[in-house]
């Protein structure tokens, strides 16, 4: 399939890949596989995360003596590399050495919570069309459930993007634009805030929402329909992972989520049908009310979600 792509428009266009530190190799270990994502050893220095089904690694855990992003791996096109340098140095943003562990291909800097950021050529990760879909309807006289003895383990397909907490929404939606060539899709004031790619794709590749301090708030990954994240939910709680928030639907973004609470205070998300962007499309983004920030139904926000886990409440 043909790369989507603006040529009106410079930008990364996917996330590449994260490397975390957490606590523990162990629980990770336990966590993300009943999660349904492929854990595997990183030879003797961690751990690598990648979907069932395909080579590409989200995700590269290290023991550490808590839990925090080290780095992103951002992509972007071959031919865009050296301009995306060139604008993040004339709008003031420092080129840095990549931190320890981490290769040099591309370019380094940070976000403006610190976070080390590779800028680099990459696969494109983000959707170029979407192909939604739901649950099977009842036809009149028929069975229309699945039996529940026959229900298959859940196994995302992709991460769809990642949300933060920051002391600065604003600003982090000003270095997304400015610097990495991404577009606001939605905001609720100065609270929440939406940003996507592009060159097409999701609703939102990154979030951010207003805390304390720094802290990765969650990682979501993708499931075909709402029913595979209501299914979800129950193969978490079934492997001992019962606290979390959903399963509901979010107003921005309209998809269906289910949250589980990892072991160090933050989220994985089972995320279905979000609104899709194509790259054709010049999507306007909206300040919304407060009460369509954050979801249309589900269960009441519990505590845990406003926490952050790595900077107090």
């Amino acid at each position: 399939m043909t790369q989507e792509r603006r040529r009106d428009r410079l930008g990364i266009h996917s996330i590449g890949g994260f490397r975390m530190s957490v606590p523990s190799l162990d629980d990770a270990r336990r966590f993300y596989t009943a999660f349904g994502l492929d854990v595997q050893p990183d030879g003797d220095a961690g751990l690598l995360v990648r979907t069932f089904g395909s080579p590409h690694v989200w995700g590269r855990l290290r023991e550490g003596p808590c839990k925090k992003i080290d780095w992103l791996t951002l992509h972007c096109f071959e031919d865009e590399l050296d301009a995306l340098r060139a604008r993040a140095v004339v709008v003031g943003v420092e080129i840095i050495a990549p931190p320890e562990g981490a290769d040099a291909e591309g370019f380094w800097i940070r976000n403006p919570d610190g976070v080390a950021l590779q800028i680099r050529p990459g696969a494109k990760t983000t959707l170029d069309e979407a192909s939604h879909a739901s649950p099977a309807l009842p036809v009149n006289g028929v069975r229309c459930a699945p039996y529940r003895r026959s229900t298959k383990r859940i196994e995302p397909t992709r991460l769809s993007h990642i949300a933060f907490a920051t002391p600065n929404v604003p600003a982090q939606i000003d270095f997304c634009e400015r610097v990495l060539g991404l577009r606001l899709s939605d905001r609720s004031g100065d609270g929440v805030a939406f940003i996507h790619a592009p060159h097409g794709g999701d609703h939102h590749l990154f979030a951010f929402a207003m805390s304390s301090g720094p802290a990765l708030h969650h990682l979501s990954w993708d499931v075909p329909t709402v029913e595979e994240v209501g299914l979800g939910y129950m193969q978490m709680a079934a492997a001992g992972y019962s606290e979390g928030w959903g399963v509901g639907r979010h107003v921005l973004g309209s998809n269906y989520f289910y949250y589980v609470l990892d072991p160090w205070g933050s989220f994985c998300e089972y995320s279905a049908t979000m609104d899709f962007i194509p790259a054709s499309v010049d999507w306007v983004a909206e300040d919304h009310a407060p009460e369509d920030g954050m979801y249309l139904w589900g269960p009441d926000l519990p505590a845990i979600f406003f926490a952050n886990s790595e900077h107090g409440v």
